[in-house]
């Protein structure tokens, strides 16, 4: 079994960033959110918890949601990373964007870019899930403002609608 690299030392990763090869010098520990947002400036993904509790920073880690807060750069090496900034430019999401919008699932902002990760990742499921089994799969996302009506209602809409 490999133990993992000391973080006293640098490493090289290289991967996939939205579908773009990137590598990046850095110590082992460095957690991808940080990655993310200050060495590539891509700050869709919030630090939100930093324990992986609040999907504020999720992303897709080989095509699967991922809290960005728990990955550290040697975990990443070979592998394909999405964010917000390349799922929300994909047509495929745009049911769930407005989904939310509409049904008013989305206040201050700051958790949509972890809710709009997990439901594209589901409504793109095949088989997709029920609307129960995808409310129970939201459960890694937490908002503090709406109160999860208008969450809900967007995933009725996104999900019963099959």
């Amino acid at each position: 079994m490999n133990a993992a690299p000391t973080p006293e030392r640098l490493i090289t990763v290289t991967l996939q960033l939205n579908g773009h090869p990137v590598q990046v010098e850095c110590r082992p520990d460095t957690r991808l959110l940080t990655l993310l947002r200050e060495h590539w400036g891509l700050t869709g993904a919030k630090p939100g918890c930093e324990v992986g509790r609040c999907g504020a920073c999720m992303v897709w880690l080989d095509d699967a949601p991922a809290n960005a807060c728990l990955l550290m750069a040697y975990q990443l090496e070979g592998r394909a990373v999405r964010t917000i900034e390349s799922v929300a430019a994909d047509p495929a999401s745009l049911p769930v964007r407005q989904a939310l919008a509409e049904c008013g699932g989305v206040q201050c902002g700051y958790c949509s870019a972890g809710m709009v990760m997990t439901m594209s990742h589901l409504a793109g499921l095949q088989p997709r899930p029920s609307l129960a089994e995808a409310e129970a799969l939201m459960c890694g996302n937490i908002c503090r403002c709406t109160g999860y009506g208008g969450i809900r209602r967007a995933l009725v809409r996104v999900f019963d609608a099959q």
